[in-house]
């Protein structure tokens, strides 16, 4: 599963971004899996996080915790942002003295995630990279916008959404906190992490122009 790979930015605005997340495999371990699914959301939960959720029920500037804690299924894949890298050596070294029997995917720097895991007594099995976008790169918006937009997914979080949030941040409408956090709502799998969209935010409203504010 890769919907967390493709996370644009530079090494130093990735560092406080990292996601861990679960699923089954269909015809393997899939069936009654449920339990196994909100354990991992508990044992997360009990670490400093700044978005969780699953992509059947949403994330929680959606819904509540117990709503996503409850509506797991067994075809779930539940998610936990991380910003802090302590936070996801405990939450890591948590779920593996768990032994839920399911399997565990951490994005972020490949040499932030190694680390925790080395600390947490894991040896990872497989590593992924992006290769980046190919296609018609003149579609794409501004690099600056994909680093807010590329933290969801499944393009749910619009490049037009960030500039309206932008607009609304530089003529005081809103603060960067609450732009970053009305971003993380259409992503719906709880993955989009709203501090660094806030972070990105507050660095673009000092330089960036618009035509009329």
């Amino acid at each position: 599963m890769s919907h967390t790979l493709h996370r644009r930015g530079t090494e130093d605005n990735l560092q406080q971004d990292y996601i861990v997340f679960s699923m089954t495999a269909k015809g393997f371990n899939e069936v009654n899996s449920r339990h196994a699914l909100q354990e991992f959301l508990r044992i997360l939960d009990k670490y400093e996080h700044v978005n969780m959720g699953d992509m059947k029920t949403g994330g929680k500037f959606l819904v509540n915790k117990d709503q996503i804690i409850n509506n797991v299924a067994d075809t779930s894949i539940v998610h936990a942002v991380f910003s802090d890298r302590g936070q996801l050596r405990d939450a890591l070294k948590e779920l593996k003295e768990a032994e839920l029997g399911v399997s565990v995917i951490v994005s972020g720097i490949v040499e932030h995630v190694e680390q925790a895991c080395q600390d947490a007594g894991i040896d990872p099995h497989t590593v992924e990279y992006s290769v980046g976008i190919r296609g018609k790169l003149t579609r794409l918006p501004e690099d600056e916008l994909l680093e807010i937009t590329t933290m969801c997914g499944h393009g749910m979080v619009s490049q037009h959404l960030v500039r309206q949030m932008l607009l609304d941040l530089k003529r005081g409408k809103r603060t960067a906190q609450e732009a970053g956090e009305y971003l993380a709502t259409p992503c719906v799998c709880g993955v989009f992490n709203p501090q660094r969209a806030q972070r990105l935010l507050e660095e673009l409203a000092e330089v960036w122009c618009f035509d009329e504010v």
